[in-house]
């Protein structure tokens, strides 16, 4: 179906635009209108990305912030739960969102559902509004006529990822400070320190030292080829985040992600704690175990881990128990497995899932208050290492020197 760009005006005034599917403009400005939209601009647009869907795509340019996705979601969960209809409470909420970005998708999704999306479909035509993990929440509360509990569910998560990040920002900031401190100390080091003793030095003639030697020449590389580092690593920056687009470089820095030292584990256990929680919402519901692995792997958020969550699905599938599946991915620890055995011999699996995600939540959260103290000591090698480096290669030389001197001195 072709695709439309339009511009216009809401009926408070406000500028909206965004992209819509339709025959032909004639329809285009109907679903506009069905939404209280006055189109000032249609245009037909081809499948090539503009430089604008480019800043979006791949610098998250216009992209709404957490927070304004969890005040979005925490309307919705209160509309929904006062027994107002779907489709008037995204047209409330449209009128009082102030982002941009989201009151255009969320216009979109209004015509959608007037067009017959579901509201799980209508969501996924925005993949840079609303992340796999709220379209897959979305369809399990469609799914299971549980929407409010879906809205519940998605808020209190992306409140425990506010939470989460802030504190992994607490634990890194004193350990980043002084990373920044040490990089820029280095770069004033190779740029004027250095040039400023190389001469001193080698006017001796005697063989520098091999440390010395190695900051003579990370010396030259800053001096002479300065703009050439800047300029490569701006390309590579941007490749990296071209390549992070693409469905290997999802896979690859999923598995990076949970690999990190001190930070892996917490992020990955985090994963398992969602995934429990939206597992057990489905087998609550008695969506079909089948269905709720494959709606469930978009939870994780994690393409490396989704993958694992859908073998175990193919093994589920072959006949396996889900005890046995669950131990073969290699995903969860003793604890967590024998929970799920309890869980299947009492057909109470949804409730022992429960227990694992806060089972998960309770260990991550211990985690998260040590991280701070489980960095300190690989920072403080990290600095010596470098002090170490930089000490050597001044003093080094200046001993050598005094060496020469002295004997000089003696000569006379």
């Amino acid at each position: 179906m072709p695709s439309y760009k339009y511009k216009g005006r809401d009926k408070n005034g406000e500028y909206v635009e965004g992209h819509i599917e339709a025959q032909t403009q004639s329809n285009v400005v109907m679903k506009l209108t069905s939404v209280d939209v006055t189109p000032t601009s249609i245009v037909r647009t081809s499948d090539e990305l503009t430089v604008e869907d480019i800043a979006v795509k791949y610098f998250g340019y216009g992209r709404p912030k957490i927070d304004d996705l969890i005040l979005f979601i925490q309307q919705m969960h209160t509309l929904a739960k006062s027994g107002v209809p779907l489709m008037r409470g995204l047209k409330v909420v449209c009128e009082t969102t102030k982002h941009n970005g989201l009151r255009n998708a969320l216009t979109d999704v209004v015509i959608s559902l007037e067009s017959g999306y579901r509201f799980s479909k209508a969501l996924e035509k925005h993949p840079l509004i609303f992340s796999s993990l709220i379209v897959a929440m979305i369809e399990v509360g469609e799914n299971t006529g549980q929407l409010e509990s879906a809205f519940l569910q998605i808020k209190n998560y992306l409140e425990s990822e506010v939470e989460t990040k802030k504190r992994i920002k607490t634990a890194l900031r004193y350990p980043s400070m002084v990373l920044i401190a040490i990089f820029f100390a280095i770069g004033i080091i190779n740029l004027v320190v250095i040039p400023s003793f190389r001469n001193f030095f080698t006017a001796f003639g005697s063989k520098l030292p091999w440390p010395t030697q190695i900051l003579i020449y990370c010396s030259d590389i800053f001096v002479n080829y300065g703009w050439v580092l800047i300029l490569l690593s701006v390309i590579a920056v941007i490749g990296f985040m071209v390549y992070l687009n693409t469905p290997r470089g999802q896979w690859w820095w999923s598995y990076c992600k949970i690999r990190i030292p001190f930070i892996g584990s917490i992020v990955q256990r985090a994963i398992y704690a969602r995934f429990c929680r939206a597992f057990a919402m489905t087998i609550k519901a008695n969506v079909p175990l089948m269905k709720g692995f494959k709606v469930v792997s978009n939870v994780a958020d994690n393409a490396y881990l989704a993958q694992k969550i859908l073998h175990m699905r193919h093994n589920v599938e072959k006949g396996e128990p889900l005890y046995i599946a669950a131990k073969n991915s290699k995903l969860f620890s003793p604890i967590v497995l024998q929970m799920l055995i309890v869980g299947e011999e009492t057909g109470e699996i949804d409730s022992m899932l429960l227990e694992v995600a806060e089972y998960y939540e309770k260990d991550v959260d211990y985690d998260l208050k040590r991280l701070g103290d489980a960095i300190e000591p690989l920072l403080i090698i990290i600095i010596a290492a470098m002090v170490l480096i930089l000490a050597l290669g001044v003093f080094l030389p200046m001993w050598d020197i005094s060496s020469v001197a002295l004997k000089k001195m003696e000569g006379f």
